[in-house]
């Protein structure tokens, strides 16, 4: 009996053997999955404190998403390669595993870091005027993987949109100088020069010019506080009158030009004030 017994016992225990591997996997599994879940939810929330727009929102859950996917792969093959009992085999399919990714989506993995770096970060925001890199534009959108932009100039020289639509990839913005034209508030310092010849006077060009800018921006003096000034330089043909004021970033061009209107009007009307422009004057000497 007592033979039959433990004969029958080996018999349990090596059957029981078999299920050790499994259950050593399944274990194993539940650990890393309860590990990188907690992980993942922390980043998550961390994300989500930071968005402010439901594009941005969504966007947080598609790539909580995608890396849901990318760990499920992962404990599939860990799965398979520690039932194996080859845990070697697991680690140098991980590895190749993770280089073969590593090289497939460099450039997608990298956007998604840039996009990342905008949500928390905020260099910039829907809506904001930026120059990345050479290209300049409002941003219109901001995806995983591209910023939208609204090209200014482009075709035109200036500062208004020209209807084209810019696509930037989020990777190359660790690449680029980002430069954010509202970041602070919607005024930048703009300005509308006028050369002026030497016999004019000067005093009275540098009070046209500041009168024509009060004129202009006002409303805007009022939201910033700021008054225009003028800077004046020497050039060879006259003296060079820098008005200089603060205007909205979206709108510089169209109130410079009503500046450069008004300061021409009003030297136009003025006698000791006139514009320099590249002309020959021929003085004649009379001799007695």
């Amino acid at each position: 009996m007592e033979i039959e017994f433990m004969n029958r016992f080996l018999e349990y225990a090596k059957d029981f053997r078999v299920f050790v591997p499994l259950a050593r996997t399944i274990i194993t599994v539940v650990v890393v999955f309860i590990i990188f879940s907690l992980i993942l939810s922390m980043i998550k929330k961390g994300l989500l404190k930071k968005a402010k727009r439901k594009k941005h929102i969504s966007n947080i859950k598609i790539f909580s998403k995608v890396l849901n996917l990318v760990l499920l792969l992962l404990l599939v093959i860990f799965a398979l390669s520690t039932y194996a009992g080859s845990w070697a085999g697991l680690g140098i399919g991980i590895g190749l595993f993770s280089a073969a990714l590593g090289w497939a989506l460099q450039k997608p993995i990298t956007g998604v870091a840039g996009w990342i770096m905008v949500v928390t970060r905020r260099p910039f925001d829907i809506g904001d005027r930026v120059i990345i890199g050479a290209v300049r534009g409002d941003v219109e959108d901001i995806t995983l993987t591209h910023i939208y932009l609204r090209e200014i100039g482009g075709i035109v020289v200036g500062e208004e949109n020209s209807g084209r639509i810019i696509m930037v990839p989020n990777s190359t913005l660790f690449e680029q100088n980002i430069i954010n034209y509202t970041q602070q508030d919607e005024y930048i310092l703009d300005q509308v020069t006028v050369t002026v010849t030497h016999e004019s006077n000067l005093e009275n060009a540098i009070e046209l010019g500041l009168q024509s800018a009060r004129k202009v921006t006002r409303d805007f003096i009022k939201a910033t506080g700021k008054e225009p000034y003028v800077r004046t330089y020497f050039q060879p043909s006259g003296i060079s009158v820098h008005v200089r004021y603060y205007s909205p970033a979206k709108r510089i061009q169209e109130f410079s030009s009503k500046v450069t209107k008004e300061l021409f009007n009003r030297i136009m009307e003025s006698k000791d004030v006139r514009i320099a422009y590249q002309h020959t004057e021929v003085l004649l000497n009379k001799k007695k």
